[in-house]
């Protein structure tokens, strides 16, 4: 199943902890020096108690935009619980730096599902071939697109392209959702579905069978 996951957000009344992962609600101040009003909030976990600190800039348009300093951490979701063992240090990795690398994040979550095609049967040495030979194989459209949004990404964080990570690092977060997105829908729920149907009495089964393979 994938992850109750909400990334956090500047003012925002609940969401997962950057300290404990867990979602709980967030208590807001701001942060006052010597009565003077400072450009500096802090959001304190009900939960664990521990706290984000976040630093807030105004836009071209007067908006107020709140980016959390404090812990120096991804606020990226954890990965699916069924991510392939092959996998997985590539997406915890990318997880730990995605905060000072943003482009490095990106390029190995592209690695991340360049071995997860390998995982679905595919050859893994060419991503870009392993993604056309899922779709002909009767991948969805949005799969195909998950898939590419992350491949052609996180080429681009290693080979200057129109995308660059380097001014939008909120896209890398994105990233992380797309990938156990892709788990959910290739592994998680094909492995749940399975358990159930293996349940079923034997003679239900068979006549199953026999119906979808008709002499």
């Amino acid at each position: 199943m994938l992850n109750h996951y909400k990334t956090p957000a500047f003012e925002g009344p609940s969401f997962t902890c950057p300290n404990c992962s867990a979602f709980a609600a967030m208590r807001w101040e701001q942060l006052r020096t010597q009565n003077r009003i400072v450009s500096l909030h802090i959001a304190t976990c009900e939960s664990c108690h521990k706290y984000s600190i976040w630093r807030t800039t105004s836009s071209n348009l007067g908006e107020t935009i709140g980016t959390m300093i404090a812990p120096n951490i991804c606020s990226a979701p954890l990965p699916n619980e069924d991510i392939p063992s092959s996998c997985r240090d590539d997406y915890l990795e990318a997880r730990e730096i995605a905060a000072m690398s943003p482009k490095g994040a990106a390029a190995l979550l592209r690695l991340c599902i360049q071995k997860l095609c390998l995982e679905l049967g595919e050859q893994g040495h060419d991503i870009n071939h392993d993604i056309a030979s899922l779709v002909s194989k009767g991948l969805p459209a949005s799969l195909q697109k998950a898939f590419d949004v992350v491949r052609i990404i996180g080429n681009n964080a290693v080979h200057p392209g129109k995308i660059s990570v380097g001014d939008k690092p909120e896209i890398v977060v994105k990233l992380f959702d797309l990938v156990n997105i892709i788990i959910d829908n290739r592994i998680t729920q094909p492995r749940h579905i399975e358990a159930l149907y293996d349940t079923l009495p034997e003679g239900p089964k068979a006549a199953i069978v026999k119906r979808d393979n008709p002499k």
